[in-house]
């Protein structure tokens, strides 16, 4: 879980930083009713996207919407929303981040045929 990576990531310099991040995250905003997972997550990489300089959490992210059900055309399309926002170099830094994750599933073999795999992504 990446959650649980962000926590060993900190453990040594700002545990309290890690904590936070996931109980808050994790804890309290992505279980509020009102949005799907996939919903959070295509906000999520949207966000991130536009940010423009948060590749490795973008990746995390990604790797996530493929997990609870979106579509790597669906991921593509949000990134390249970003370009009208958030400008070119942001959704090219996105893409790139995509393109990533994309072979690093097909290399694990975990991308089911459609594109996407599937869980349940009602709250």
């Amino acid at each position: 879980m990446a959650g649980e990576r962000v926590v060993e990531a900190m453990a040594d310099i700002a545990p309290d930083l890690g904590r936070y991040i996931v109980e808050f995250g994790f804890g309290d905003v992505y279980c509020r009713p009102g949005l799907t997972l996939r919903e959070r997550e295509i906000a999520t990489i949207a966000a991130l996207t536009a940010l423009g300089n948060a590749a490795p959490q973008l990746k995390v992210h990604i790797a996530a919407g493929l997990n609870v059900g979106l579509t790597r055309k669906e991921i593509t399309e949000t990134i390249l929303q970003m370009a009208l926002y958030a400008g070119f170099p942001a959704a090219l830094n996105g893409m790139f981040a995509a393109k990533e994750v994309f072979a690093a599933h097909d290399a694990e073999g975990t991308v089911a045929a459609g594109g996407s795999m599937r869980r349940d992504t009602s709250n």
